[in-house]
């Protein structure tokens, strides 16, 4: 059974950015010519490293910058706080917000002192500091600094200001992470008419807007509005950058992160590698932004079932990111997620663990035990134990991030309904469908409020409640809602995405519960045929696809039908993940079922015992499914006379059961 649930995995990394004004060389009336001449050295080296990815390098040089403009200018000049911004801007790049966060307070006091506090160059500083409780998820702290920012600018320099425009975009980057869309919009929109009028319609920062508010309308699921918006964005910059800058390749990473959620792979692909050749080559290979093309290629290779291709890849961005930026920044962190979910996805259990706890422990380092980044892999590391069937180390972690989340984001943030749903699905698992219910009710009322009815998280949690239902019996609840998020995926994804295809495999799993095979029977290949088309036909999906028609066959006695279907899927999970992975194991155990209906029993028994065997290694000898097939070559011992050996394995299996209970 494909049970969608919408578990946080961040791959694309910053579809929206914020903009942090980095002011590097301001033009003062100077005493000393030569000391003036070495500090715009220094500047200048410090942010041509910056630019580089060689942050390292770069504290050191803006580190000899602040000293000289101390010596030169005085403690309390401006000059020392454009030297405190950018050193402080360098410190935060590193996730080192401790080391960050008194100099970007130091130079907001002196330009007060000196400048006034309505002074512009207060404005950037306001920003700056409000980017940096952003990052360590301070919302409430960055809120009142943005605004005041922003009135700042718009009082001094007037409401059409650039500056205005950035700092309109700043405060809907701030409202969009907090999951307030109805007040992020009028702020894109405003931004952009500001600098498509002071700037004119091709400059680079429209481009910019024109990608953060198509990020707001990818959230949302409005995915016909976003698509024109990046294709604006891409051929803005292009035309003025040129075909080879940086900025270019952000823009077609962002086109490629949207033909991804889309599920049009073939489309995303050369878009994702153009991007990456173009950070290499512009950048050089070294550069964090490289790492964050590999992990987007890595991810969409990952959603292809191309597990060899996309591991060193993912090996490759974490490299890059821990000599870049240092083993403990949450952007490492990042990648060690990505690569725990890539063995994951390969049944690599051992392997998971270590890199899910250390990505756990980066982030509550440097962001704190309470940033929402820290309820990611709260959830990541909960969801392993989940697949293991380790259910009591799950649950406290799934109820740490919840609790996290709505302390930081708000009760009704669509974050805090993924972690109702997750929390939720591992109940429903453990077969606690009372406690599962309003958990799953709650999360389905928060993603409707945050996004309206027609979304595809809404679809999720629909899928997730009829899936509920149908495991209690209450078919008459459950098909309205499997009807329902069939209708939304359909419609906001289109009809050949593999959501779909779940979403088909779901409601014809509902249908042949009941006996009802002619209805199951068409879905089931119409999923097939998604599957087929949208991943290939030796993808796990598919191997899922033709398990599940496989069964229907079964059921309804048509065996040789069964059989050739089972059969493949065995091959494609082999292939795809090796010998011993736990999805190998399902495949054995659903041939082994066919062969023991037929009477087949000296076949069945061997495929049985080597089913046992591999989840018993990867998921431990008291997982739920070691008891399903225990309970399996029972019932084959009893036709073949094998009475006493029938029983130990029943023992056993009443034992497993009881720790679930």
């Amino acid at each position: 059974m494909n049970t969608l649930v919408n578990t946080i995995r961040p791959l694309f990394s910053y579809w929206v950015k914020v903009v942090l004004i980095m002011v590097l060389v301001v033009s003062f009336a100077l005493p000393a010519y030569a000391q003036e001449k070495l500090w715009n050295e220094l500047n200048a080296k410090a942010d041509k490293l910056y630019q580089q990815g060689r942050y390292s390098e770069a504290v050191n040089v803006a580190k000899e910058a602040l000293k000289v403009a101390e010596e030169t200018f005085g403690p309390d000049s401006p000059q020392v706080a454009t030297a405190l911004n950018n050193l402080a801007l360098l410190y935060d790049d590193q996730g080192r917000y401790s080391k960050a966060e008194p100099l970007y307070k130091r130079a907001l006091e002196i330009d007060e002192k000196v400048l006034g506090k309505e002074h512009p160059d207060v404005a950037t500083d306001l920003n700056n500091l409000a980017g940096l409780y952003y990052s360590q998820g301070k919302y409430a702290a960055a809120e009142p600094l943005y605004k005041r920012s922003l009135e700042i600018a718009e009082k001094i320099l007037g409401p059409d200001h650039p500056d205005v425009a950035t700092f309109l975009n700043n405060l809907a980057g701030l409202y969009q992470a907090q999951g307030k869309y109805s007040e992020v919009e009028p702020l894109y929109k405003r931004s952009l008419e500001i600098l498509e009028k002071t700037l004119g319609p091709d400059h680079p920062n429209v481009a910019q807007s024109l990608n953060n508010l198509a990020g707001l309308y990818q959230a949302q699921g409005k995915y016909s509005e976003v698509e024109p918006l990046y294709k604006w964005s891409l051929e803005i910059l292009e035309k003025t950058l040129g075909p080879d800058h940086p900025n270019v390749a952000q823009s077609l990473n962002n086109l490629a992160g949207l033909y991804y959620s889309q599920g049009k792979y073939a489309e995303a692909e050369p878009l994702f590698k153009r991007s990456l050749e173009i950070r290499e080559k512009a950048l050089g290979p070294d550069h964090p932004d490289v790492a964050t093309s590999l992990n987007n290629l890595a991810g969409l290779y990952r959603a292809q079932g191309k597990y060899a291709e996309a591991e060193p890849l993912c090996k490759r961005a974490l490299e890059i990111r821990e000599k870049a930026l240092g083993p403990d920044h949450p952007q490492v962190a990042t990648s060690l997620n990505n690569l725990a979910e890539l063995y994951q996805a390969q049944g690599k259990y051992d392997e998971v663990e270590p890199l899910c706890k250390r990505a756990l422990a980066i982030r509550e380092k440097v962001l704190g035990p309470n940033h929402p980044d820290v309820a990611i892999s709260l959830n990541n590391l909960a969801l392993l134990y989940d697949d293991q069937g380790r259910y009591n180390k799950a649950e406290p972690l799934y109820k740490r991030a919840l609790e996290i989340d709505e302390k930081a984001l708000g009760k009704n943030h669509p974050d805090v309904a993924t972690d109702l749903n997750n929390l939720g699905e591992l109940y429903q698992t453990q077969g606690k469908y009372a406690e599962a219910e309003p958990l799953y009710k709650r999360s389905l009322v928060i993603m409707e409020e945050a996004f309206g009815l027609d979304h595809p998280d809404v679809a999720t949690s629909l899928n997730n409640l009829a899936v509920l239902y149908r495991a209690q019996g209450k078919y008459a609840e459950a098909e309205p809602f499997y009807k329902r998020a069939l209708e939304i995926w359909e419609k906001a994804l289109g009809p050949d995405h593999p959501d779909v295809a779940t979403s088909l495999n779901n409601l014809a799993l509902f249908y042949d519960d009941q006996g009802r095979y002619n209805k199951a029977e068409p879905l089931y290949k119409r999923a097939l045929e998604i599957d087929e088309k949208a991943l290939g036909k030796n993808h796990p999906d598919v191997a899922t696809d033709l398990n599940n028609l496989g069964e229907l066959y079964q059921t309804q006695g048509k065996y040789a039908e069964a059989e050739p279907l089972y059969k493949r899927s065995l091959v494609i999970m082999e292939e795809a993940f090796g010998l011993d992975h736990p999805d190998v194991a399902t495949s054995l155990n659903n041939l082994a079922v066919l062969y023991r209906a037929q009477g087949k029993y000296a076949e069945a028994e061997p495929l049985y015992k080597r089913a046992l065997e591999i989840w018993e290694k990867a998921l431990g000898p008291d997982h739920p499914n070691v008891a399903t097939v225990l309970e399996n070559i029972a019932e084959l011992y009893k036709k073949i006379g094998k009475e006493e050996e029938a029983k130990r394995l029943e023992e056993r299996v009443k034992i497993i059961r009881s720790k679930y209970q």
